[in-house]
């Protein structure tokens, strides 16, 4: 019994680390360790979520990001599942071009927009060009690598029952490889969400980086840190989300 105190569920051990670097942060701030103005308390940032809703309206701005976030996952994933097949289907160029893929996905991509805005303009389109490209290496090298542990003796078997290629990627591959290539989707989510929201910043045009370049031009550093924490608990949610999605698939297969 002592011993399951010490060592209590995993949720609860992360809310009382969690709990207590709040409580942490505040005493700090309260006792003058930590200027207010770089960092307000929490009692200042949770109140302000709520503010956010009512002076900045938040909720056309989540739609509008969370819109842009959709298009560029989705043009990301799509384009990203067909390279990645291409390079498990093609060996010489799965060679060629996977280290460079894996390079491209720890590089800021971020830093491109200023070509993005000369392509495209200071629009939407620019965002979600941004955010389609941050989401490409992972789901290009989660579908090569889905792809390419598929177990022989699965295809082995497809092609003892005569399948075709698109039937043996139908019944096979795909379901195989459904976990990995999954995990790829959801970190092209999270990737997509970032750039969205940091191209909205940087080039102030619409959604939640839009918002929160403002509350800082505004110098509301508590309705600024308000606002990060909201995207953080929306990329927290998609990534959720989209764990029980795939869980629900997995399941179904």
């Amino acid at each position: 019994m002592f011993a399951n105190i010490l060592r209590p569920p995993p949720v609860i051990a992360r809310t009382l680390v969690f709990a207590a670097l709040l409580g942490a942060w505040e005493l700090a701030s309260v006792a003058g360790h930590v200027s207010r103005f770089i960092a307000p308390p929490p009692s200042e940032i949770l109140p302000a979520i709520a503010t956010l809703f009512t002076d900045n309206d938040l909720v056309a701005a989540f739609l509008r990001t969370f819109g842009e976030v959709l298009a560029a996952a989705a043009i990301g994933s799509l384009l990203g599942m067909i390279v990645g097949w291409w390079l498990h289907h093609d060996r010489t160029a799965g060679r060629a071009f996977t280290d460079w893929i894996a390079a491209t996905a720890a590089a800021p991509l971020v830093l491109l927009f200023p070509l993005f805005l000369v392509l495209f303009g200071r629009n939407a389109a620019t965002i979600i060009a941004m955010g389609a490209v941050a989401a490409l290496p992972p789901v290009i090298l989660k579908t090569k690598e889905g792809l390419d542990n598929v177990r022989t003796v699965l295809i082995d078997v497809g092609r003892t029952f005569r399948l075709t290629r698109w039937q043996q990627v139908k019944l096979i591959l795909f379901p195989a490889s459904l976990p990995t290539v999954f995990t790829g989707l959801r970190l092209g989510l999270v990737f997509a969400l970032i750039n969205v929201v940091g191209v909205e910043f940087l080039i102030g045009f619409g959604g939640l980086g839009l918002t929160i370049a403002e509350l800082g031009d505004r110098f509301e550093i508590a309705g600024m840190y308000a606002a990060i924490l909201f995207v953080v608990l929306c990329s927290a949610t998609f990534f959720f989300l989209t764990e029980k999605l795939e869980t629900w698939l997995l399941s179904a297969r």
